[in-house]
């Protein structure tokens, strides 16, 4: 059994001789005005709000494609009908599914029982996330550790990757508070799992961080 440790651990990618596909799924939604990125439409508009998500979402995927770590599961919401879904399985050899009704919980949980193996969950939300950041992740599974985590700046996390899916972390979370990040981890310790946690993330979650974004990463600018 193993202990609960959380440990944080900087190993280059590249020296484990592993290199098992790990599965990346994203959580995108559709880049409808009016439904996607609902906080920035106030700032922006709709539509704008609506153009930033599909622009970040192209570059979750672009992502998860260059760390080359294993095949690639869009899980989209509402649905997989989306024209900028349609185009991305044109350009790429990537699945296409629904997100399941329910909460976050329910949603990641899906997302990790898509795959027998060992899984990467990200969203659309971290444009900082880059291939390394994955292949340093899938690296942290293929070394036999249950669970490994990115956390994001102001609360949450931007990965959580998984060599199986543990179901028992997902209930009883309070998906979208402040506690989330502590209760995960106190989740992970309860249930006896080893933990590598890399250093924190930014996202793209509030009107600083869209200045931030339009500073660091011009090519998603508005």
């Amino acid at each position: 059994m193993k202990s609960g440790k959380i440990r944080d651990d900087s190993r280059n990618a590249m020296s484990s001789p592993n290199t098992s596909p790990v599965s990346i799924s994203i959580l995108a939604k559709a880049p409808i005005p009016g439904f996607a990125k609902a906080w920035l439409i106030p700032l922006v508009g709709a539509h704008a709000a609506a153009v930033l998500q599909e622009r970040l979402t192209e570059r979750a995927v672009a992502t998860a494609f260059a760390s080359g770590v294993g095949p690639v599961t869009l899980y989209c919401e509402p649905d997989a009908t989306h024209d900028t879904f349609l185009k991305m399985v044109a350009r790429n050899k990537i699945t296409l599914r629904p997100q399941p009704q329910g909460d976050l919980g329910a949603r990641m949980l899906a997302a990790f029982g898509g795959s027998a193996g060992p899984v990467l969950v990200i969203g659309t939300d971290c444009p900082a996330l880059t291939e390394a950041h994955l292949r340093s992740a899938a690296v942290a599974l293929r070394e036999g550790n249950d669970v490994v985590l990115i956390p994001a700046e102001q609360g949450g996390f931007v990965l959580l990757g998984m060599r199986k899916a543990q179901p028992a972390l997902f209930s009883n979370m309070p998906w979208g508070g402040s506690s989330v990040l502590a209760d995960m981890r106190a989740q992970i310790v309860e249930q006896r799992l080893m933990l590598i946690e890399r250093p924190p993330l930014w996202d793209v979650e509030t009107e600083i961080d869209l200045e931030r974004l339009e500073r660091e990463l011009p090519e998603l600018k508005l």
